[in-house]
């Protein structure tokens, strides 16, 4: 049985756009790929002192588990030059797991959905544009009511394609 599961991509080190396209391609081999966000120029978080980020959202149709899925994710990660050595810092891909259908998940390497999703705005606009009546199934909230409960707080995100 396959389920909807949603991922937000990030990159502020390197070539971005290409460090996306490329999670983007590898992330075909091993779901499928239904729809991908435009591209959104974000401000950094939680470390502040970093280039600013290049972020999209990626829906996914798979068979897998979550943490099969997880696990098939950070391999892309690693593949493509993903340090950990500081946490928050600036990394050349950073992907990570939103929403798995309506499952909830809460174990040591996973929480779905994702812990923070509704307090950054890098996160909430690129997934409104791609499934913006999807349900928060802890909060019972859309991405749309998520993303304009934020007003101005959660960062300064530019789309640039």
């Amino acid at each position: 049985m396959s389920t909807t599961a949603y991922l937000s991509l990030g990159s502020n080190l390197g070539d971005r756009v290409g460090n996306l396209q490329e999670a983007i391609q590898r992330l075909s081999q091993i779901a499928t790929v239904s729809r991908v966000s435009a591209f959104y120029e974000t401000e950094p978080m939680d470390f502040r002192d970093q280039p600013w980020f290049l972020n999209c959202a990626v829906e996914v149709q798979t068979d897998k588990s979550a943490q099969a899925l997880l696990a098939d994710v950070q391999i892309i990660e690693h593949d493509l030059g993903r340090n950990r050595a500081v946490n928050k810092g600036p990394r050349t891909l950073d992907i990570d797991l939103l929403l798995f259908g309506n499952e909830v998940i809460h174990t040591p390497g996973l929480a779905v959905p994702h812990r923070v999703m509704h307090l950054r705005r890098f996160v909430l606009a690129p997934l409104n544009e791609i499934c913006p009546d999807a349900r928060h199934p802890v909060l019972g909230k859309t991405v749309r009511e998520l993303l304009a409960d934020l007003g101005a707080q959660g960062g300064e995100v530019r789309c640039v394609k």
